[in-house]
């Protein structure tokens, strides 16, 4: 059964919806250093991991990576965020691939930040889940702070480090040993080829626990993803490169994203030939305005999490019909069927419609959707 996790939300909640996962061991409050400039741009949701912060501690037993990622999903359906742009660091990160290849409708952008398909040393993490069985999580809150920050940082501020091992030492032992677990036995490399979000990948050069190789294998898998390594900074390193992180994330989800995710959604969901066939026939007198629908109507509205590409399938038919638009009907009818509308269902959209922006017009959008289902059947 999936957890219902603790949720932190910071920013408007007009602004596109960002969602941050935590480490292992840590909580949402790792995000803090990069919180102020994402919140001036997104409306970002922190979740905590089972048993970490604030969120509901796990019973006994089994747990994976993708048990993990459904306590996610559940959380971002409670909070009704159907499709989100998401950051995730180290286990965050595994969950959010987990995610992006499994259930690719619900993210429209990734960032992995220090993470990895499949570790190695899968010992270290079975050892660490019967330490702190054991002997509670102070037997490794040293061990896992000195993998976090690099040793300069940690010299220069004591007081850091005193914080991050409370922090390590107030997540529950038995979710602890269960994520731990998780993370021993991940394997995703054969998964990535099938995440089809645009991806940012985020390493650090100091970090011990997984190196700048293990993103490396991640971006030559993801298509068209895009790897960055950062120096002075180790496996979480939000605490040391906070203003770097914040504003790689700001760029890669941020404005220039809209119009890119524009593009993509447009394309998914009108085909190909009909979009290149826009784009030849653009002019400088016609670009502002194909500039402007690509962004806002595809980028912002059709990228809105509130509804899925189905249900604005739904909408758009019955508005087309009311406003009698045949030529965007006839786009729109082959645009619901390529996103999952059945053919009785699309006529049952035009019925219903009828109702309510009258017979004729209904008539004639039955009549449209008629001659292009026998196309497709063709």
């Amino acid at each position: 059964m999936a957890f219902r996790l603790a949720v932190h939300e910071d920013g408007p909640p007009s602004a596109p919806p960002l969602v941050l996962l935590n480490s292992i061991g840590s909580t949402s409050e790792m995000w803090t250093p990069c919180l102020a400039p994402l919140v001036e741009r997104f409306h970002v949701v922190r979740i905590d991991t089972r048993g970490h912060g604030e969120s509901p501690r796990a019973d006994a037993g089994p747990c994976t990576v993708a048990d993990l990622a459904a306590d996610v999903l559940a959380t971002l359906d409670d909070l009704g965020l159907h499709r989100v742009a998401l950051a995730g660091l180290s286990l965050g990160g595994m969950i959010g691939m987990h995610i992006a290849a499994h259930d690719p409708e619900r993210i429209s952008r990734l960032a992995l930040l220090c993470t990895s398909a499949r570790v190695a040393g899968t010992a270290l993490w079975h050892d660490r889940a019967a330490a702190v069985r054991r002997d509670g999580m102070t037997a490794i809150s040293e061990a896992v702070v000195a993998r976090w920050i690099t040793p300069a940082l940690a010299e220069r501020d004591p007081a850091l480090v005193r914080r991050l091992r409370a922090m390590v030492e107030s997540v529950d032992a038995e979710s602890y040993a269960q994520c731990a677990e998780a993370i021993a036995q991940l394997d995703e490399t054969a998964d990535l080829a099938r995440i089809a979000a645009p991806t940012l990948v985020i390493g650090a050069a100091d970090d011990p626990a997984l190196p700048p190789p293990h993103q490396r294998l991640l971006v030559d898998a993801i298509a068209g993803s895009l790897l960055l390594v950062l120096d002075d900074a180790a496996h979480v390193p939000t605490f040391e490169q906070s203003g770097t992180v914040a504003s790689l994330l700001i760029d890669h989800f941020g404005d220039a994203a809209v119009a890119a995710d524009g593009m993509a959604t447009r394309r998914a969901v009108l085909g190909d030939a009909h979009v290149d066939a826009a784009v030849e026939a653009t002019t400088p007198l016609t670009a502002p305005f194909q500039q402007f629908i690509t962004r806002y109507a595809w980028g912002e509205v059709w990228g809105r999490p509130d509804l899925t590409r189905r249900e604005r399938s739904v909408a758009t038919l019955a508005a087309l019909t009311a406003i009698g638009a045949e030529h965007e009907l006839v786009l729109h009818v082959r645009a619901a069927r390529r996103n999952g509308l059945t053919p009785e269902e699309i006529v049952g959209v035009l019925h219903h419609t009828a109702v309510y922006a009258g017979v004729p017009r209904a008539n004639r959008a039955i009549a449209v959707a008629r001659d292009v289902l026998a196309e497709e059947e063709q």
